[in-house]
C-alpha cells in the first residue's frame, strides 16, 4: 500500500489564446466531452461565476455516482493588448487565468479541481490541479462512500487520477486544434 497523497498537477500546452482555452473549460457543460469520468453536468450556465452550484455525474467502469459541486474562482485570462496595458499598471498580473471548483457528496467536501491558463509561446499551457479535501469531520465517510460508489480506495486514487487529467488535458487538446509541445 503507497502513501496517501494529497494534491496532484498535470499539464499541456494547447494551439489556442488562452481566453478561448478559459471560455471552453469554465463553461462546466463541456466537461463531460473530456473527463474520462465525468459524463454530464447541469447549472452553472456561462459565463462562470464564483458560488454558482452544480450536480455532476459520474462513471468508471460499472461505478456511477452523483456529486454536487460549487465554483470558488473565476479569472479569465487578459488578451494581448489587456497584458500590455496591465503590464504597465502598477498592479499588473501576468495575463494568466483561473477556474477552481470544488466538489462533494451529500454536504461534504471530496475534492477542488482546478485550470490555470498560462499564454505560453503561441499557446497556453493549461495546468489542471486536483486537491484531496476528505479531511476532518465527515472525512471517514466521504472516504467509504468513494471507496463504495466510485470504486476508488484513497490509496489509488492518484493513479486513477492522474490518468484522467491526462486524459481530460489531451482531449481538450484536441478540442483546441492540438497540442503545442508534448508532455515532459
Amino acid at each position: 500500500m503507497s502513501e496517501r497523497r494529497w494534491n496532484l498537477e498535470e499539464h499541456i500546452v494547447v494551439d489556442a489564446a488562452p481566453a478561448d482555452v478559459h471560455r471552453m473549460v469554465s463553461d462546466l457543460r463541456n466537461m463531460g466531452r473530456w473527463s474520462p469520468e465525468c459524463r454530464r453536468v447541469w447549472g452553472a450556465r456561462p459565463p462562470a461565476r464564483p458560488g454558482s452550484r452544480f450536480v455532476g455525474l459520474n462513471r468508471r467502469g460499472p461505478f456511477v455516482w452523483f456529486t454536487t459541486g460549487r465554483i470558488k474562482a473565476v479569472r479569465a485570462p487578459a488578451t494581448a493588448p489587456e497584458a500590455a496595458t496591465a503590464a504597465k499598471a502598477a498592479a499588473a498580473t501576468d495575463g494568466s487565468g483561473e477556474f477552481t471548483f470544488d466538489v462533494g457528496i451529500f454536504g461534504l467536501p471530496i475534492a477542488r479541481w482546478g485550470y490555470r491558463f498560462e499564454p505560453e509561446g503561441e499557446g497556453t499551457r493549461v495546468t489542471e490541479t486536483w486537491q484531496d479535501l476528505r479531511t476532518g469531520r465527515g472525512s471517514r465517510l466521504t472516504v467509504l462512500l468513494g471507496t463504495v460508489f466510485a470504486g476508488t480506495a484513497p490509496d489509488r486514487r492518484i493513479a486513477v487520477n492522474r490518468a484522467g487529467m491526462r486524459t481530460t488535458l489531451a482531449r481538450l487538446a484536441a478540442a483546441c486544434g492540438g497540442v503545442t509541445q508534448p508532455r515532459p
